[in-house]
């Protein structure tokens, strides 16, 4: 048995792979452990309260000299702490899954001798990734067109985005497109940057919808609290049918349930899209650092898979004649499901697995012990 330690920036996009690679390496009955920041803790998830490390981290937001200075003083103390617990936990490995808080951590394990892996799940290499992949002995990569970045050539390994187990449960359930004049699922999600606009568009564009297919319609739609009761008003007075909340704790479900996706595309999202094997309209965040979103949303629009359809560009009248079109040619969009599903890469996680016990140095003694 080895121990591994998993770096995540505390977010869903990053925590949920970091999970994914946890459960398969303790599967394999090695230990894993997470260091992160204080926003994990809100995210409970898969590792036990003494299996979590926090470590003093923050991002770069002004160049203003008093914030620099703060940033560089916290920093170097996550930086010292990173050390403390790296010699405590001894790690073969140390996995970083990008933000911010992976900094401290990967340094201190770069700095030690310890091997290093990034993975980067976006289509393009994020800031703190970027900083890291320079001494990482591998990065792992979602998407091939992500290894031919400069630099990257000789450590780059093509793994996939993991995804959890729920998402590979749904992946085993197929998909026949409805024909026309049966009734038509649609799930909206878009997280807490995405919600608000998909509050304001989609109503409004399925209202702009001819009465024939807007009677089909079924949604799902993600809302933030305070937009709900709007919402709801405009699909009430549509005759549309919707169930609408917050938050689902079964997406990767209502995700399988749906004939079409529209959602923002955050690298999990595009993961779990792919994974599963759905159509999907998807709208990046416009004012995503690196404009990453866009990136991954064109790569998975290249397969055939799905439809980029850019916020600025995207009213109601456009979106409605985008859902349309895929409403009423049930061969196309069983074509972009099959073309998602094809994209997807359900082993992720067990290539990212791998990666990890390769670069620790435990492939013959996870080889014996079975």
């Amino acid at each position: 048995m080895a121990v591994f330690l998993v770096a995540a920036g505390g977010t869903g996009g990053h925590l949920f792979p970091a999970e994914a690679l946890a459960q398969e390496l303790e599967a394999r009955g090695h230990e894993v452990q997470l260091v992160t920041d204080e926003r994990a803790r809100r995210f409970g998830g898969a590792f036990a309260s003494d299996d979590v490390h926090v470590v003093a981290s923050a991002t770069l937001s002004s160049r203003n000299p008093l914030a620099l200075m703060r940033l560089a003083i916290t920093l170097v103390r996550g930086f010292l702490q990173s050390r403390k617990l790296l010699k405590a936990l001894k790690p073969a490995a140390v996995i970083g899954f990008g933000g911010y808080p992976t900094l401290p951590p990967l340094m201190a394990a770069q700095i030690g001798g310890v091997p290093t892996i990034v993975h980067e799940a976006n289509a393009v290499l994020g800031r703190a990734n970027r900083r890291l992949s320079r001494r990482a002995r591998a990065v792992a990569v979602t998407f091939a067109e992500t290894a031919g970045e400069e630099g990257l050539s000789q450590k780059a390994v093509v793994t996939g985005n993991p995804v959890r187990r729920a998402v590979l449960d749904e992946a085993e359930k197929g998909y026949e497109a409805p024909a026309p004049g049966q009734p038509f699922d649609l799930l909206v999600f878009g997280g807490s940057q995405g919600a608000r606009i998909f509050a304001d568009l989609v109503p409004a564009a399925v209202g702009q919808m001819a009465a024939a297919e807007r009677g089909r319609l079924r949604i799902v739609q993600q809302c933030r609290p305070e937009d709900l009761a709007r919402v709801r008003e405009t699909y009430d007075h549509l005759g549309v049918p919707a169930e609408l909340g917050s938050f689902f704790v079964d997406l990767p479900e209502r995700i399988a349930g749906a004939d079409l996706v529209i959602a923002r595309s955050g690298a999990s999202t595009v993961a779990e899209i792919a994974v599963i094997g759905r159509a999907a309209i998807l709208i990046p965040f416009p004012h995503a650092l690196d404009n990453d979103q866009k990136a991954n949303a064109a790569a998975l629009a290249s397969e055939g898979a799905a439809v980029l359809a850019e916020q600025r560009t995207t009213g109601p009248v456009r979106l409605a004649q985008l859902i349309e079109e895929r409403m009423t040619d049930p061969a196309g969009l069983a074509a972009m499901a099959e073309a998602a599903r094809h994209a997807g890469v359900p082993d992720a996680v067990a290539r990212l697995a791998d990666l990890a016990e390769g670069i620790g140095g435990v492939s013959d003694l996870t080889e014996n012990e079975a």
